[in-house]
Formats: structure tokens, sequence, C-alpha cells
């Protein structure tokens, strides 16, 4: 999710948990440790600057759910051990304060579908929930109104009745936000069915800024499918739209590293095109056909005809919000005809 969300979300968590007498700097710690995964793009950079690395590699070991405990039990530690303050004071309530803003963040960003490594250094596909877009404001907007109350408040009791409000009403929606998704995935299955495609690989996920328009993917032997689906407007089969890809392609460089680590990362939800004897990678997950936000060009074709690696470079491509951002607001509440 983006900073800011991540930022109400740990602060939230901390100072709902931490002694009313140190709310204002459980806000603060919390909003800190809510931060603290993301950094993780810091090192990547210094240790590399190849772009599949710096795209499969965030979200890795600073999102582990076997690391952040051990990170969080020795920030907890070290502050008890050498501090003279707030967590020796109340060292219960800080230790699941510093534990909790930290176990969050990696746990939101799973609701994503850019993929969040829970469990590395286990060799498993990142988790991509996908039930939420990267900004949604119907989810931020109920914590940071409560952070707001709770350090205009301070000690009072509205203060630890407004985050744990916003903890509710925000937890709310994710849950509503699965349930939008599965209701999206039924119809899904029922209409890629219709058009022999009940077993194909897909993904669903909501378009940006709400839950109630989706985009389905589904992969086909020459290509993918796309389509969209409101909750709001549309009944009956989702109207799906066939796109080519260079499946061939993609198969003759499938033992390229960096096309086995994009392949990996996004459990195979690629678009292939060769141009200009390059072959270029699309993830169909984060974007619309034709505009994606992560292009590689990862291999190119070598005398012999086969495929050779090169260094991956990520191709910065044009992406025109308003013209996307406003058919999509009116595709909510209107049917295509």
């Amino acid at each position: 999710m983006d900073s800011l969300t991540q930022i109400v979300l740990g602060g939230a968590v901390a100072a709902a948990i931490a002694p009313a007498r140190h709310r204002r700097a459980a806000l603060l710690a919390g909003a800190a440790l809510g931060t603290l995964p993301d950094l993780d793009s810091l090192p990547i950079m210094l240790a590399s600057d190849d772009p599949v690395v710096l795209m499969t590699a965030h979200r890795s070991f600073s999102h582990s759910l076997f690391v952040l405990p051990l990170l969080g039990w020795l920030l907890w530690w070290l502050f008890r051990r050498y501090g003279r303050g707030r967590v020796a004071q109340a060292p219960a309530r800080w230790f699941w304060a510093i534990q909790l803003a930290l176990v969050t963040h990696p746990l939101l960003d799973a609701f994503t579908v850019y993929g969040t490594q829970l469990w590395w250094p286990l060799p498993v596909p990142p988790v991509m929930w996908s039930s939420v877009f990267i900004i949604d404001p119907l989810y931020t907007v109920w914590l940071l109104l409560g952070c707001g109350v709770a350090w205009w408040a301070r000690e009072r009791p509205l203060a630890q009745r407004a985050l744990v409000a916003g903890l509710v009403l925000s937890s709310a929606y994710l849950g509503w936000s699965l349930a939008a998704k599965a209701m999206v995935e039924r119809q899904a299955q029922r209409t890629l069915a219709a058009m022999g495609l009940g077993d194909a690989p897909r993904f669903s996920v909501p378009m940006p800024f709400n839950t109630l328009l989706w985009r389905v993917v589904a992969m086909t032997a020459s290509g993918f499918v796309e389509g969209e689906h409101s909750l709001v407007a549309d009944q009956g089969p989702i109207a799906f739209r066939g796109h080519p890809s260079n499946t061939q392609a993609l198969a003759e460089a499938a033992q390229i590293p960096a096309v086995q680590r994009l392949a990996w990362f996004n459990h195979g939800f690629m678009k292939a095109r060769e141009r200009d004897g390059r072959l270029e990678l699309s993830d169909l997950r984060m974007g619309a056909e034709p505009d994606y936000s992560f292009v590689f060009v990862v291999a190119q074709r070598g005398p012999d005809g086969r495929w050779q690696a090169i260094r991956p470079q990520q191709l910065r491509l044009p992406w025109e919000a308003r013209r996307r951002l406003g058919p999509m607001w009116r595709r909510i509440w209107e049917a295509p005809e």
C-alpha cells in the first residue's frame, strides 16, 4: 500500500495498544515502524541497478513474517535494556505495539496485487490476494481520522475509541474487498468456463481507488483475455477481449534468469512481445492493455536465432491518467452497450 496508509496503520495499531499516557509517542513510533519495511528499497538500490532485481527484491526480506518478529523483539529488547523511558515503564504493551506495527505492514501489502514475500527466505511465490488497489481512500480515511483524533485527544478515552473505530472500519473494508473479489471470481469462472477457459490461470484485481470495478485477466495458449466487471452496473457474463502474446518467444527464452525471476514473481502473468530483435515482457497485473507499469527488455536474438540474455532494461512508457480515470469512473456506474 502507499506510504501514508502504512504510516497511519502503524500509528493506529501502536497507539491503540500502548498506555494512554504514551499515546502521542506511540503514534510517532508506530508511524516510523509502519514505514520501516519499505525502506528496503535503499539497500537494494545500493546493491544493484538491475530493474528486475529492484522490482522482485522489494517486499522480500523486509516483509518476511520470519524476519520482522525478530526485528521487533530486538528493538523492544534494546529500548527496554538500555532505555529508561516508555518501553521500560510498560514493557508488555510496548512489545505488542512494536510487533504489530511491524507485522501489519506486510499483511496489508499482501492484499494488493504487487506480490509480498511473506515467507522469505522460502522459495515460494509472493502472496498477492489482490483485493485492494495500492491506493484506496476508503481504507485509509478511517485510520487517518482515528490517528488525528487520538493526537488531539491524547490521554482521554475519546482517543482510544477513535483508534479502535478506525481499525475496525478499515478492517471491515478489507473484509468487504474480499467479499467483492469472491463475487467477481464467481462470475469470471462461469464466463470463462463457457468459453472453454475454466481451468486457465487467472487473476482479478480492483481498478484504481475503488472496489466496485474489477479487472479480470486469464491466460490462453496464444496470449490472454481481459475484461471488466462492475458490481454496481453489470449483470450476466463478463465481456472478455482477446490479446496476443508471443508465447513461443517466451517459451524459447524461459531459461534466461531474468525471465525465470519475473515468471516466479508475477505467477506467469506476462505478455511477451518481440520488437527489433529484443524480447519485451509486460507484467499484466499492474495496468491494462496496452499500458503497463512494468515493462522490461530482457533478451535479444543472437546470430543463430536463439535468445541471449542482456542486462535488463525497464521501459518508461507514458500513462495518461486523465485518459484512463474518466472512463473508469463512468464504467463503475454504466454497463457497456
